[in-house]
């Protein structure tokens, strides 16, 4: 995975888009995005990354002072967009079949505050002078949801696309993978965590996350 796939891959599964955080930006120079968003999960994408851009940018001096204040307004967008106990589930894979609800949320409460404590801090210093432009809006197989795309327009670099996947929870759409440059956050930790998952428990795992033992930060092998 190369360096910028992976910053952006976690970033976007904190905020639903750290890239997304220039939505608001694009928004205001009038820059259309390619589908229609009435309405729809495309909006919902919009309209959260607009209104976390403005909060980030109002409160930066703050949030540069008081981290911990930082952490709880991130962790608190994240569990409003972010399909938490789903995502686990993805991520556990095979690992998570029959195990309870509590496991579940146990283990997705220890991944989401390892990414918060580790990642959270660096959306400070986002380079939030990008555009994106939702591209398309379409159905996932077997009804399970919709995909979101959109691509990170840098000036003067190549597009980056970022993908999106929701689904219904609660009557809302929640997001429960991200996907960047084609890399999921749902199948990086899962090779992740494969492996430890086949020596120990689903709350054993999640107890050396909280600890500290084992950290949510895949190998970036190709890096360059």
């Amino acid at each position: 995975m190369k360096r910028n796939a992976l910053s952006l891959l976690i970033a976007a599964s904190l905020l639903v888009a750290a890239p997304g955080l220039a939505l608001a930006q694009s928004a205001a120079k009038a820059t259309a995005p390619a589908v229609s968003t009435q309405g729809s999960p495309s909006k919902l994408v919009l309209d959260n990354s607009q209104r976390i851009l403005s909060t980030l940018e109002s409160r930066r001096a703050e949030f540069t002072r008081n981290r911990a204040a930082l952490r709880q307004f991130v962790m608190t967008e994240f569990n409003n967009i972010f399909d938490r106990d789903y995502a686990a589930r993805q991520v556990l894979g095979r690992h998570g079949r029959g195990a309870s609800d509590a496991d579940i949320k146990t283990f997705a409460d220890a991944l989401a505050d390892g990414l918060m404590q580790r990642y959270g801090s660096s959306l400070l210093d986002f380079n939030t002078q990008l555009r994106v432009r939702v591209t398309a809006e379409t159905p996932l197989p077997r009804g399970l949801g919709v995909k979101v795309s959109s691509e990170l327009l840098r000036s003067g670099g190549d597009a980056i696309p970022v993908d999106y996947l929701l689904r219904q929870s609660g009557g809302q759409w929640k997001v429960f993978d991200v996907m960047v440059e084609g890399v999921s956050f749902v199948q990086t930790f899962r090779q992740q965590f494969d492996g430890e998952l086949q020596r120990k428990s689903i709350p054993q795992v999640a107890a050396e996350l909280r600890s500290g033992q084992l950290q949510a930060a895949p190998t970036d092998r190709n890096k360059k």
